[in-house]
């Protein structure tokens, strides 16, 4: 396992008046007993105070719309979401929230992403609780970056990030779509239109030269453009 504390990421962040005395932090993860164990575990450090627990990514925004937390640990697979969209819509509910993402597998293109997408810490769920506390204070109070990844991973995310010729939401339809979601699916998931997504599609086909959604998953997967496929992709409930 790799450790790593940096300086803040070169991205601009909203300013604050001075750092809180205080973090507010929101824990969103799909699995009851580690949210749970989690909760109890920060609860006994007397700077954080837990704000609210969630298991999806509907419920992580909305909380964080109510609640204005300094920091969010965020599961990278939380449910009905994919990360890039929960992270974007937590950031519009409460713009200036911290990213800690953690994960169960060792997924270094993924974490390059979440990383450039604004997140400032990636930590897997093997950490230790001196990682984890250490991590939540040097990113809530100093805004540094931190890493508790595979050296693998470590040695990717050094790397520049290999050119892709698809945007990073073309990238997420073409990861729903080699799920078997179909384009309404992927519509409700993103909270875009159907028609959005065939657009995206057709993008998609042109950039890859691929002549089906079947060849343009086969495509992207061979040049290590999208993840392999991995269980999960549960959809929202229904509007009401």
């Amino acid at each position: 396992m790799y450790a790593h504390g940096g300086a803040p990421p070169s991205s601009e962040e909203p300013a604050t008046a001075a750092p809180p005395r205080r973090l507010r932090v929101l824990l969103a993860d799909g699995h009851a007993l580690f949210r749970d164990g989690l909760a109890e575990l920060l609860s006994m450090e007397a700077d954080l105070d837990i704000v609210g627990r969630v298991g999806d990514s509907i419920a992580t925004i909305e909380t964080c719309r109510q609640t204005r937390p300094h920091l969010v640990l965020l599961d990278i697979r939380l449910p009905y979401h994919p990360i890039l969209t929960t992270m974007q819509s937590v950031r519009e509910a409460a713009p200036h929230a911290r990213f800690v993402v953690l994960a169960t597998d060792d997924e270094p293109r993924l974490f390059q992403e979440v990383l450039a997408a604004g997140a400032h810490g990636v930590l897997m769920k093997t950490a230790t609780r001196e990682e984890l506390v250490g991590a939540i204070r040097a990113i809530g109070y100093q805004g540094k970056t931190f890493l508790s990844v595979s050296q693998r991973s470590a040695r990717e995310i050094a790397r520049p990030a290999r050119a892709n010729p698809l945007s990073p939401r073309e990238s997420q339809i073409l990861e729903l779509a080699a799920k078997a979601l179909s384009n309404a699916q992927i519509a409700t998931l993103l909270f875009i239109s159907e028609g959005t997504v065939k657009r995206h599609l057709t993008n998609i086909y042109a950039k890859l030269g691929a002549v089906s959604r079947l060849d343009a998953v086969n495509r992207a997967r061979a040049g290590g453009l999208i993840q392999p496929a991995v269980e999960g992709g549960e959809l929202p409930p229904p509007a009401e």
